[in-house]
């Protein structure tokens, strides 16, 4: 096969749908882990700083595998950022603060890409080459869904997401140590759900739901 053979037989709405997905977990992973450490920093935890997971440079967040996971799955993960129960005066509740951050991130990124995509993007676009239009895909179609999706996704009551350190804040002391015990089970597990769809169909509404009333207080 000639190159011209080769160029006319790449799939360049995959192509193209698929380098904008990427950017948008990168984005919303990237937000999320940075508003761990900055949530736990404000607590008292320096950690997160001392590692220089403070940042908005991807690189420092990403998991590659993680990353490719939900490229092709919908189900990934990022670098954990360190904290150090130990430096907030109240560890469980501190920890709880520092995980609800997270999700917390991807609800105001939703809202924020859904606001300038409505607000300021939809009145510039002239055609569907003009770059207001593919940024508006992006941060509208791509960015806002899956952020909120991201969001809701951790708060689910399951170690080792976010939601089940929210919930140990609101448990006696045994019966949260003996939840987080089945941490290191809970990836996998997650992992079955996701990948027999079970934890879309759980969420998938509620992401419609939260993206339509964004939408409806940007219009």
């Amino acid at each position: 096969m000639d190159f011209d053979g080769l160029i006319r037989s790449i799939d360049w709405l995959w192509l193209e749908d698929t380098v904008m997905r990427a950017f948008a977990i990168l984005l919303c992973l990237t937000v999320h882990e940075t508003c761990h450490g900055l949530a736990a920093c404000v607590l008292g935890d320096p950690t997160a700083r001392e590692w220089r997971r403070l940042s908005l440079n991807p690189l420092r967040h990403i998991d590659w595998l993680g990353l490719a996971m939900m490229l092709a799955v919908g189900f990934g993960w990022a670098k954990p950022v360190p904290v150090d129960p130990r430096h907030f005066k109240k560890p469980r509740q501190g920890m709880a603060l520092t995980a609800l951050a997270g999700p917390v991130s991807n609800f105001v990124l939703a809202f924020l890409a859904t606001f300038f995509s409505c607000k300021v993007l939809r009145g510039l676009i002239t055609s569907d080459t003009c770059p207001a239009y593919w940024l508006f895909v992006f941060l509208h179609l791509r960015v806002a869904p899956l952020s909120i999706g991201l969001g809701l996704f951790n708060l689910l009551p399951v170690p080792p997401l976010d939601g089940a350190k929210v919930l140990g804040a609101f448990l006696p002391e045994r019966t949260y140590f003996g939840l987080m015990r089945y941490e290191r089970y809970g990836m996998f597990l997650l992992l079955a759900l996701s990948w027999f769809g079970v934890t879309g169909k759980l969420i998938s509404g509620a992401i419609l739901g939260i993206w339509d009333f964004f939408i409806e207080l940007c219009l």
